[in-house]
């Protein structure tokens, strides 16, 4: 182990003594460097800051002259922050004695990480009161928002932390701010339940706005199911009687998609319907187009009728998260209980609507393709087992393989702002093994001929993912059997590789250590990969790939393991997606 690796552990296990030993018959100048210098990420004043040795952080400080304000990666939670100063980590984990260091020490209070999170937000984030007193009275600056202009105040109300929101309401915190999606801090608190303190915000002067989407506080309440907020803001007298409609409309539905409680969501309805048909009468707007999705249903006109799905898009709009998220949900439900065709029709219509409204390689259009993939691989092996009569046609995979090659060609159109390289790994690892799949079939050469096509188009692209690889680099690496949290295909894929190469693929493309498709191979240990490459005419080149490529532990698990055999109801939970909270990333560092 070298030295900044043990001085870098000493200080996260905050063993001072152990650091004096280490670092002792240094020059201030070698001093100085290995207090710079980074492991995993991290300097030794950061880790040691960010677990609370303050020992160890005033040595560093003192004797090694470290920089206060120099940043680095630092985990939380299971997260990593990028760019996290030691003032912000320290914060975070509620080190206050840290804290006072640091700034005795010159630490900016306002110094952010690379979200532009402050020291501030990440204290309010886990509700430090007395670090977040201190940081305002230290002149930290309350309203400074992270990237996607969430407050100091907003995540406070977020997470609940209501004495930490009175503070900041009592210091002149802009009650009304908005967020990059328009989302304010009353949106936070309906969102997570905060009714304490939506009545401060609302004494405070908040005004009940839309967000970006077109929610009202009211709606995100209904939205989330938390009836305490909703019940209060329905007898508001600036609730609008359209208002409270769509409220218990939509409380409903979230009622029979979210809580599974069927007779909940129709009393809900019943509220509505009774104050549209009140006094005067208040109609529904006209009924759109049926949606195949749905079996053409349409949505409920009396009490007697119902239809959460349709309801829930109507209110919120397509473009709302919400939206795709319960239809998927829905899909899920009817996957566990093996009707796989049903479900395959809401996720189709859901990821439509997610490529219409949401961002190129946004994460929930990455979760949709995910689901695809699994849900695909499961009913193939399972088939091929002889335990499910349901089948996943040419069509099927090739319609989702399609929409997913076109999700990479919006992206690079996006030239003003394109997505990051870990969009682009997940989004070529889901077309890797959706092709993996696509191999299992067989095909009739008009068919053949389509998927060659969509190959090309994508390969046309010349998309490059982590290190710079290539499709065909992923093709050949093991590690892009890793995609999710099961099991799809398996890499190296001889056979995607052959795909790869019949449609176009650069057999001496480089990636940025000068590597070719060869070169992972025989990382990898393939020869049967290795010699297609050398037929399609690879150029074996000095090897410079470095022997210490990260392979992924699922990857041993997949290859000596065998899928369950349990039946499709125990299986089908793990499609079911991740909540749809991202509007504004409230959590993220």
């Amino acid at each position: 182990m070298d030295i900044s690796t043990a001085v870098f552990n000493a200080a996260r296990d905050g063993k001072l003594k152990l650091i004096q030993k280490l670092l002792s018959n240094k020059s201030p100048e070698e001093l100085e460097a290995l207090a710079e210098e980074k492991t995993q990420g991290g300097t030794p004043l950061l880790i040691a800051s960010r677990y609370g040795h303050l020992e160890v952080v005033e040595y560093l400080l003192e004797h090694c002259k470290a920089g206060v304000e120099l940043g680095g990666a630092v985990s939380f939670d299971g997260e990593t922050i990028e760019g996290a100063p030691p003032l912000w980590a320290a914060s975070a984990a509620g080190h206050l004695p840290v804290v006072k260091t640091l700034l005795k020490h010159g630490a900016s209070v306002n110094s952010t990480t690379l979200t532009n999170s402050t020291p501030l937000r990440a204290a309010c984030f886990d509700g430090h009161l007395e670090i977040v007193r201190y940081l305002v009275e230290h002149h930290a600056d309350m309203e400074v928002a992270n990237r996607h202009g969430h407050t100091c105040l907003m995540i406070s109300c977020y997470k609940g932390h209501k004495e930490i929101a009175r503070f900041l309401l009592e210091r002149g915190a802009d009650v009304n701010r908005r967020s990059v999606k328009g989302n304010t801090a009353l949106h936070d608190c309906a969102e997570s339940g905060s009714l304490e303190i939506m009545k401060m915000l609302l004494k405070g002067g908040a005004r009940m706005e839309r967000d970006g989407y077109g929610m009202t506080p009211l709606l995100a309440a209904s939205v989330t199911g938390h009836t305490n907020i909703v019940e209060y803001l329905l007898h508001q007298p600036r609730a609008a009687r359209e208002h409270r409609i769509d409220a218990l409309e939509l409380l409903g539905a979230t009622f029979v998609d979210k809580k599974r409680d069927l007779l909940g969501g129709v009393r809900y309805w019943r509220r509505a319907m009774e104050l549209r048909q009140g006094e005067k009468s208040l109609s529904k707007p006209a009924p759109g187009p049926p949606v195949p999705a749905y079996d053409c249903a349409r949505e409920v006109c009396t009490a007697e009728e119902l239809e959460a799905l349709l309801i829930r898009e109507r209110i919120l709009g397509p473009s709302h998260p919400d939206t795709s998220y319960y239809i998927r949900y829905r899909g899920a439900v009817y996957a566990d209980s093996g009707d796989f065709e049903r479900c395959i029709r809401l996720w189709k219509y859901a990821l439509d609507m997610q490529q219409s409204n949401l961002d190129p390689l946004s994460p929930m259009t990455a979760s949709s393709f995910l689901s695809f993939a699994e849900l695909f691989s499961f009913v193939l092996q399972d088939r091929a087992k002889g335990t499910l009569a349901a089948r996943v046609t040419f069509q099927d995979l090739m319609g989702v393989l399609g929409k997913s090659v076109r999700e990479v060609e919006r992206a690079v159109a996006q030239r003003d702002s394109p997505p990051e390289t870990p969009q682009f790994t997940k989004a070529l690892s889901i077309i890797l093994h959706l092709l993996f799949l696509l191999e299992k079939l067989e095909c009739a050469p008009e068919q053949e001929h389509q998927k060659r096509r969509t190959v090309y188009r994508l390969l046309k692209l010349s998309p490059r993912a982590r290190s710079g690889y290539t499709p065909l680099h992923m093709a050949v690496d093991k590690d892009t059997t890793t995609v999710g949290r099961y099991p799809v295909g398996r890499f190296p894929s001889l056979s995607v590789a052959r795909l790869l190469l019949e449609c176009g693929a650069d057999v001496d493309s480089r990636d940025c250590e000068n590597n070719t498709p060869l070169h992972v191979a025989a990382a990898n240990g393939c020869p049967e990969i290795m010699a297609a490459l050398i037929r399609a005419g690879a150029r074996p080149a000095p090897r410079t790939l470095s022997a210490r490529r990260p392979t992924s532990s699922w990857t041993s698990r997949a290859a000596g393991g065998t899928r369950s055999t349990r039946s499709a109801t125990s299986r089908c939970s793990v499609w079911r997606p991740a909540p749809s909270r991202d509007t504004d990333c409230p959590t993220e560092g």
